[in-house]
């Protein structure tokens, strides 16, 4: 029931995800670079307060309270940033609205981990995230609708501020701290004593005479963490700038831009419910090498849509995109699945900390090389940091 809270708090962030680099750089005057450098800053300040705002929730076992401290301060801060067009300034409202915006997301995390058990944490995430992908969905059809009806800039930023206070407002009356906490450490635990049951097995066998091919795989987290840290890179260098490429390049008008991308969002939901409703029965391990092969091919088919840019070329790329955000959906529940397995409690702040350092990484990079090269530069690089995400994934167990 609380996830209605944060259905809301996608709508006024996905009203933002598109509108913002669009809103600089047409609206202005600004460049390419200063969407970059903003998105970028932003998630380098949040990158440290991902893991604090992680470490003190498990430390007091109160998450509630920081849900509250998370939509309450973005409500002020995107307030403040309908106020001003100076993009300096902006930059820095930004990145304190980065700061707070984090502050939800491990504690999220941990409340949806230990209010289910393991077997249904994929259908939990799964529904979880469906859920708020639509409310993202939905911020970005009112993108559409407001950008249409030619409402100013300032105004549009006031909607996702009064979005972000509705959903404080329901997380007040929904959200409910756990009564206990103990559902990862049962997870470590069996963790623990399953793979000493399966070295003892092997080696009872060698002992028995018994010729053994099976392999003792011990998972390393620092790997995993290598690969999530490839994923975001690869992920944000691509889209960060993706607007303007539509806008700029293909020459399509703001209204249509979000169109396009409501179709990547409609295929992160489609991967969403199908995850959620396979539940534990994903594999999740085969699904991060997949599908970070199908967007590294996805990103190299965007060069089409750079070279030739026709009707058709659009079609491919629009197809490319929701094929995209479907992968997205599987890979998002299995990360988070495991990352509560692997990531020890009192750490659950470190899977957003690789994430928005990435993401930080990217959204500067992406909008330089697209600045300083081109956009085919930038799908080639944004390819092959998937594929080398890939590669971590299928190393991680070993």
């Amino acid at each position: 029931m609380w996830f209605i809270a944060f259905f809301l708090h996608e709508m006024a962030f996905g009203l933002l995800s598109v509108f913002l680099p669009l809103y600089v750089t047409l609206q202005l005057g600004g460049n390419i670079t200063d969407v970059g450098v903003m998105v970028a800053g932003a998630n380098f300040v949040a990158v440290p307060f991902s893991f604090l705002w992680g470490y003190f929730c498990e430390k007091t076992q109160r998450y509630r309270i920081y849900i509250l401290i998370s939509f309450l301060a973005m409500t002020a801060l995107l307030f403040a940033f309908s106020l001003t067009t100076n993009i300096l300034l902006l930059i820095v409202i930004y990145s304190a609205v980065a700061i707070f915006h984090v502050a939800h997301e491990a504690p999220k995390n941990v409340l949806i981990s230990e209010s289910y058990s393991r077997p249904d944490w994929e259908r939990s995430f799964g529904t979880y995230e469906a859920l708020t992908e639509t409310g993202w969905l939905v911020g970005l059809f009112l993108g559409f609708v407001l950008s249409g009806y030619g409402l100013a800039g300032a105004s549009i930023i006031l909607v996702s501020s009064v979005l972000s206070l509705a959903a404080f407002v329901l997380a007040l009356v929904l959200v409910e701290d756990p009564v206990l906490v103990f559902e990862r450490q049962l997870v470590a635990l069996e963790r623990v004593v399953g793979f000493a049951q399966r070295g003892l097995s092997i080696a009872s066998r060698a002992l028995d005479g018994e010729q053994v091919k099976e392999r003792l795989k011990n998972e390393s987290a620092s790997i995993f963490c290598m690969g999530l840290l490839a994923f975001s890179l690869a992920t944000s260098m691509l889209f960060t700038p993706l607007p303007i490429f539509f806008s700029g390049t293909l020459g399509l008008s703001q209204s249509v831009v979000f169109i396009v991308f409501i179709f990547s969002g409609l295929g992160s939901l489609g991967g969403y419910v199908w995850s959620g409703r396979m539940g534990q029965g994903l594999n999740n391990k085969r699904v991060l090498r997949g599908t970070n092969l199908v967007r590294g091919a996805l990103s190299l088919l965007l060069i089409t849509a750079a070279i030739w840019t026709s009707g058709l070329t659009l079609a491919v790329a629009v197809i490319a995109l929701t094929a995209m955000g479907a992968a997205y959906g599987f890979f998002l529940i299995s990360v988070l699945s495991l990352s509560m397995e692997l990531i020890p409690e009192g750490k659950a702040g470190i899977f957003n900390a690789i994430i928005g350092l990435g993401g930080a990484l990217g959204c500067y990079l992406g909008t330089y090389i697209a600045e300083s090269y081109n956009f085919q530069t930038l799908f080639i690089i944004s390819a092959t940091g998937f594929f080398l995400a890939y590669i971590a994934f299928k190393a991680y167990a070993r």
